[in-house]
């Protein structure tokens, strides 16, 4: 049984309006009938808004998540620019409240815990709708199903499967990085185990840092490691399981030299100790600083290679796009799919309860070519071969 959503009202409140805040929210408030950004205080919503050109178009408002609730309404759809471990939070104020949720972090268990009651509601929460977890989705339902045509569902066959995702700066430092998100965030990521599939065996690295390997595109050199948990979206991306995997990894992408460059760095996270991470972090802050005149640049591949006894295919998908001095990267690749999650559930087309960028293949291609038509630019190539 399928549960009537509530009807979207056509109110959007957009939460934060820092790195990843871009055109995607100019775009949201020419469908969307009202819109409200939020932020610190009201005067930082409304510079923010100067800043993209909205001023008059949405509405600054100082946040906090009971002001937030007080303008609540059932049908409102709330996008959640957060940090993660907040995104829970104010969940729970749209289910008290009958509104809509939105975010392009992963799926948190205290986001999971709330989804049969948000569902009994009516109510779309809608989650990994950004670029890495977002896009990267799109790209490998698109490549899944193509191979799937190509190879067949049912045949027994071997595949290797990547995807590289990174924020790097689009003029090449000797720190060979661009802080793109909280320096503690990316500090903590590498802590984390990553666990994900090579040579046919699930693998665990304890530090990702370690396992880095070159990884060429177009001719060009980029270091990658797998982060986070890769093994789920093997069942994710519906990959047959007549098909075994050689590899199978998603991971971050950075310039060639940024191992060397961050060695010191990997030597005070080897120690673990939480107060000096926490005050490297800010030391990184302060001596690699991001100005107005720098440019970021946003690279995402995603890769399939499946090989049959009698035929192989390949395909791949290329994001690669640099920041201009009215928008960064990062912000276009992150806000833009974001904003078109959004404007599908305003117009009724998401059901009631967790819904990922990526559901289906023929959802993603729709979603893929909506967001070409917007000037989010990639190249998809594919290669069959009998024998």
């Amino acid at each position: 049984m399928t549960t009537e959503r509530v009807p979207a009202t056509g109110t959007v409140h957009w939460i934060g309006a820092g790195l990843s805040t871009g055109s995607g929210l100019a775009r949201l408030c020419e469908t969307a009938d009202r819109v409200l950004l939020w932020h610190r205080t009201e005067r930082r919503a409304a510079d923010a808004l100067a800043g993209l050109g909205l001023t008059g178009r949405a509405e600054p408002r100082a946040y906090t998540l009971s002001a937030l609730t007080a303008e609540l309404a059932p049908g409102d759809v709330v996008v959640s620019m957060l940090p993660a471990p907040e995104h829970a939070g104010v969940l729970a104020a749209c289910v008290t409240s009958g509104a809509h949720f939105a975010c392009s972090s992963y799926v948190s268990d205290a986001v999971l815990e709330q989804i049969p009651q948000a569902t009994k509601a009516g109510l779309v929460v809608l989650t990994e709708a950004g670029l890495d977890p977002g896009v990267d989705h799109l790209f490998a339902h698109s490549l899944v199903a193509a191979a799937r045509e190509a190879i067949g569902g049912d045949t027994a066959a071997a595949y290797t499967f990547t995807s590289y995702c990174g924020g790097i700066p689009a003029v090449p430092n000797d720190f060979r990085y661009r802080f793109s998100w909280a320096p503690a965030g990316v500090l903590n990521a590498l802590r984390s185990p990553a666990r994900y599939i090579e040579d046919g065996t699930e693998t665990t690295a304890d530090r990702p840092w370690e396992v880095t390997r070159p990884h060429v595109l177009d001719g060009e050199t980029f270091e990658v490691y797998p982060n986070r948990d890769s093994v789920p979206f093997v069942a994710q991306y519906e990959l047959p399981p007549t098909w075994q995997p050689r590899s199978f990894v998603r991971g971050t992408l950075r310039l060639e030299g940024w191992l060397r460059a961050w060695d010191s760095v990997f030597e005070e996270l080897k120690a673990g100790d939480d107060a000096r991470i926490t005050a490297l972090a800010q030391e990184l802050a302060a001596r690699h600083p991001t100005t107005d005149a720098d440019r970021d640049r946003v690279v995402l591949a995603v890769s399939l290679e499946v090989r049959a006894a009698d035929r192989s295919w390949t395909g791949s998908y290329l994001l690669d796009l640099v920041g201009d001095a009215h928008e960064s990267a990062m912000a276009r690749c992150v806000s833009r799919p974001l904003s078109l999650a959004v404007r599908h559930i305003l117009d009724g087309s998401l059901p009631a309860g967790l819904n990922r960028a990526a559901e289906t293949a023929a959802r993603s291609q729709e979603w893929l070519d909506e967001l070409a038509a917007e000037g989010l630019e990639f190249t998809l190539r594919t290669d069959r071969a009998a024998g």
